[in-house]
């Protein structure tokens, strides 16, 4: 399994950007890393400066969102939609997507799904459950 340190994916993200600039040739992961980042201008800024990405934290207690995990949600998202992991997240995503007329919209309502699963397996010591990851966006869609 790929377990990046925060710098590896901070460098990721902020080389990705570069090289999508630059006109540079990118990897699928990173075509696809740049098609996020593009939709997030908020986030450019960040990423143009490699040094301060590498040293800055972003607290949610000051307000921040963090960017790179704020892409790498976006990333985590976008694979699991395309192998269909957890059974039947694309048919729920297909359906959120078309709800709320908006895919990127359907990846922020995910977002929160997997951040509410993620924190519930963190405070129980338990794996990430997918069962009810999978119901939060079923219900997501079902509004």
């Amino acid at each position: 399994m790929f377990n990046p340190s925060r710098d590896e994916v901070r460098q990721f993200f902020c080389t990705t950007w570069h090289k999508q600039r630059s006109g540079g040739i990118l990897t699928p992961l990173e075509t696809m890393a740049a098609d996020w980042i593009q939709a997030h201008p908020e986030y450019h800024d960040a990423l143009s400066d490699t040094e301060d990405a590498s040293a800055r934290d972003y607290s949610p207690e000051a307000g921040q969102t963090n960017p790179f995990l704020h892409l790498s949600m976006h990333l985590a998202i976008s694979e699991q939609v395309s192998i269909d992991q957890p059974p039947g997240i694309r048919a729920a995503y297909e359906k959120l997507s078309q709800r709320l007329d908006s895919p990127h919209e359907a990846q922020h309502r995910i977002m929160e799904c997997l951040g509410q699963t993620l924190w519930e397996a963190q405070r129980s010591g338990q794996p990430p459950d997918s069962d009810a990851y999978l119901q939060r966006i079923e219900q997501e869609a079902s509004r």
